[in-house]
């Protein structure tokens, strides 16, 4: 799979119309998200659960290659869960160990409490050999305030003041109660973590939206926590 330039530019335009036409940034984005998996693991008729799912057309993507996916959601109104999903926490996944070939989670890390917890507990769930895939929006990143962004940089309640004077109701995503200021680092030491434990084998650290060659950000203290936007996590489970 290509990941130059051309394919961050056609990300980023897609990301521009995620509030004027959220189908056709979120088929563009799982598209995408389902062919790096597809890189590591067979997925046609790999067991697949979504947790923290939410758009329809990471189900559709995953159907394409063959997938059965499960999605899971704390919110029984979202759409991929309201069609047959599993309501349920992502602390406290109701499944046996070693239950799924490949366990996703895209933009659900900064919208937990304790997100290195939901991490072990989703490789939990992982078979050996299997994939853990995450994918997060970390707090100093220019959306790092999702929908208060970026005057989330000025701070998180001073953001959502300002986005409440401008649209008359608060905004959904509130800091430190459904938005937290999770950071590149946290991704990072977690990933080392399970590698040094023998836990799981590390396949990628990357910022999620830009070219291969934009690695190197991630040595950056500092500089990855402003750039990266999104930073992926793929481990292989041993």
């Amino acid at each position: 799979m290509s990941r130059g330039l051309r394919r961050s530019v056609h990300l980023f335009r897609a990301f521009l119309v995620e509030q004027s036409d959220p189908a056709h940034f979120y088929c563009e984005l799982a598209r995408d998200s389902v062919a790096g998996i597809a890189e590591h693991l067979d997925l046609d008729g790999a067991h697949v659960l979504d947790v923290g799912a939410g758009p329809a057309e990471f189900a559709e993507a995953f159907h394409e290659f063959g997938a059965t996916y499960v999605p899971l959601d704390a919110d029984p109104d979202v759409d991929s869960v309201r069609h047959g999903g599993v309501v349920g926490d992502a602390g406290h996944l109701p499944f046996a160990d070693g239950s799924f070939d490949v366990v996703f989670s895209s933009n659900l890390w900064e919208h937990v409490r304790t997100p290195e917890a939901v991490a072990d507990e989703m490789l939990r769930v992982v078979a050996p050999g299997g994939l853990l895939y995450i994918a997060y929006t970390n707090w100093l990143s220019p959306w790092g305030g999702h929908e208060t962004s970026p005057w989330h940089w000025l701070g998180g309640e001073r953001a959502a003041r300002r986005y409440e004077r401008k649209h008359g109701h608060r905004p959904k995503n509130l800091i430190d109660d459904s938005l937290f200021r999770v950071s590149v680092r946290q991704g990072l030491d977690w990933a080392e973590a399970a590698r040094e434990s023998r836990r799981a084998d590390v396949l990628a650290l990357r910022p999620r939206y830009w070219p291969d060659w934009a690695r190197p950000i991630l040595r950056v203290p500092g500089l990855r926590e402003i750039v990266t936007w999104n930073l992926l996590v793929l481990v292989r489970k041993r």
